[in-house]
């Protein structure tokens, strides 16, 4: 059938599986817009108060359904409001695509009103992207980015689409959706090595990340935890890879993860690595890391093989796969000595933590989680009230931690519970700071528009707490623009928008109001008051290793 780019455009998409688009029109992009009108019942446009929180909702409903999001920008401006989106998807292998509108053809390089050239912008930070020069090129250009965003090691995908291919016509002919590149398993001898180097290993310890969740592998991974009698562990983005109360799960490792968790992977002989990257914020001092531990590594990306740390044993391939095939040549053991071990670390990070009354920061995440479902996503932004979250949720399903890691974006947190809502169909969470909501609270018209189901939990300390506390901590109590002592009212400013809020300053108080925001059918604030003194523990130095872990701030 003979159409224009547009509706080839909003066709593709429809054909690859997309109900849902999250996006903010403009000039040269309402071509597109035009045919999001005429295909409204097959496809649903989410209109943001900002590209970038657009992004993050495409990201948000990426993370929590493991499809592609995709969003949409119009040239110039509304383009580079896209970056910092799409920078947050790369940094953390999430799917995505983003399709631009640009100048016509003809003006190309002429420097016309707005005007950019997003694809060279967005080069370092997609995994590939698109100017798309004729029609009918662009049908093939969108599968093509389909497939790419979701294979291997996911991530975002750019298309940038001039006016005139948008309102040019060619030729459209249906094809079903685009597959992902085909995964495979390791090499058999990378894996037998493997194999050798577990089954020899006195004190394992299993380390995984979001690459486990994106292959879907819990099952196999808690396997050989059973097999081999190993603790588990995880970095940030692996947070609800498995149910938060399994046993053996010890919990986030890291900069701010839990004390036994950091502890036992410093204290094991054999790492066992699983779609994971080994960052600062994991390794601190790299050349104090785990000294005494061989690394075998599985993930899906080859670069990421003793990119940072060396490994024993690289593994390059799919996790699910790749372990299916390692698990028959594993040997059953049991290994009480380390469990001992392990449940000494544990029994320690409890005479660690903050067992105070009161409205502490963990006894707020605690309320939370009384009224959290099973299947409830959780948006975070960046900062304390990121790692009191990452520290205390609990969480029984995948992919309802939704939380920006490689990037640290302030501002991502609210954007990307709209996402997460849309894509669960579900009640989301978002826990923000004071700071971190600032910077994305336009996003709350969203919100109320769409009458999204979103409880919004601000950690209200007045001040950039992470900062403040390295400020503390390393710079002598230098407070260099880290008191913010705004006068925001968040309650009035949730009225103001349509919504409905309450400030609370007691546990007691918390508790009622998570039960009169779980009550809602639209958005609810709750400005939750805490001490601006409050800090994350454990937390690690600047360039210091696990035997530097500070647990309380009298050892520092």
């Amino acid at each position: 059938m003979l159409l224009s780019g547009a509706d080839i455009l909003i066709n593709t998409l429809i054909e690859q599986g997309c109900d849902t688009v999250f996006g903010y029109p403009g000039g040269q992009i309402l071509n597109v817009y035009d045919s999001l009108y005429k295909y409204q019942t097959q496809i649903q446009h989410v209109l943001t108060a900002h590209e970038q929180g657009a992004a993050h909702a495409a990201d948000g409903y990426a993370r929590t359904t493991g499809k592609v999001g995709v969003v949409i920008s119009t040239s110039g401006p509304g383009a580079t409001n896209l970056v910092t989106g799409i920078a947050t998807a790369y940094l953390d292998s999430i799917p995505l695509i983003a399709i631009c509108g640009n100048v016509p053809t003809t003006q190309i390089g002429t420097d016309s009103f707005q005007e950019i050239d997003i694809t060279g912008v967005t080069l370092p930070i997609t995994k590939h992207n698109y100017f798309v020069g004729s029609v009918d090129q662009l049908a093939d250009t969108v599968r093509e980015a389909f497939a790419l965003a979701k294979s291997g090691r996911p991530g975002p995908v750019l298309i940038d689409i001039p006016k005139d291919v948008q309102i040019a016509t060619c030729e459209y002919t249906p094809a079903s959706a685009a597959k992902a590149e085909e995964p495979h398993a390791a090499k058999e001898i990378r894996i037998r090595e493997a194999a050798e180097y577990i089954n020899s290993a006195k004190r394992p310890y299993l380390y995984f990340g979001g690459g486990l969740i994106t292959a879907n592998a819990q099952g196999e991974m808690l396997a050989l935890a059973e097999m081999i009698d190993a603790p588990i562990g995880c970095s940030m983005m692996g947070i609800s890879g498995i149910p938060s109360d399994h046993p053996r799960f010890l919990g986030m490792q890291g900069m701010h993860g839990h004390y036994a968790s950091s502890m036992a992977m410093h204290h094991a002989d054999l790492i066992v690595s699983l779609g994971v990257r080994f960052n600062d914020r994991v390794t601190g001092n790299r050349a104090k890391f785990a000294t005494g531990a061989k690394i075998v590594h599985i993930d899906v990306d080859g670069s990421e093989l003793s990119k940072t740390v060396s490994a024993a044993c690289g593994l390059r391939g799919d996790v699910k796969l790749t372990l299916a095939q390692l698990l028959p040549l594993i040997t059953e053991s049991q290994k009480p000595d380390w469990k001992q071990t392990v449940e000494n670390f544990k029994k320690e990070e409890n005479d660690y933590l903050d067992h105070r009354e009161g409205l502490t920061p963990r006894n707020a995440i605690l309320t939370l989680n009384r009224h959290l479902g099973a299947n409830t996503a959780v948006a975070t932004d960046v900062g304390q009230h990121q790692m009191w979250s990452a520290q205390n949720l609990s969480f029984q399903t995948p992919r309802r931690f939704v939380s920006s890691g490689g990037l640290g974006t302030m501002g991502f947190g609210l954007g990307a519970a709209i996402g997460a809502a849309f894509g669960t169909k579900e009640r989301s969470v978002l826990v923000t700071g004071d700071g971190s909501f600032g910077m994305c609270l336009n996003e709350l018209a969203t919100a109320v528009s769409y009458r999204v189901p979103v409880v919004i939990l601000i950690m209200n300390n007045g001040v950039l707490g992470m900062v403040r506390q390295w400020q503390t901590l390393f710079f002598n109590k230098h407070y260099s623009n880290t008191v913010l002592d705004r006068k925001t009212d968040f309650v009035a400013l949730a009225r103001a928008f349509g919504a409905k809020g309450e400030a609370v300053a007691t546990v007691e108080e918390l508790d009622a109001a998570l039960q009169n925001a779980f009550a809602q059918e639209g958005p609810y604030v709750i400005d939750c008051a805490i001490d601006k003194d409050e800090f994350v523990l454990p937390m690690l130095p600047p360039g210091g290793s696990m035997d530097d872990i500070i647990v309380k701030v009298g050892n520092v």
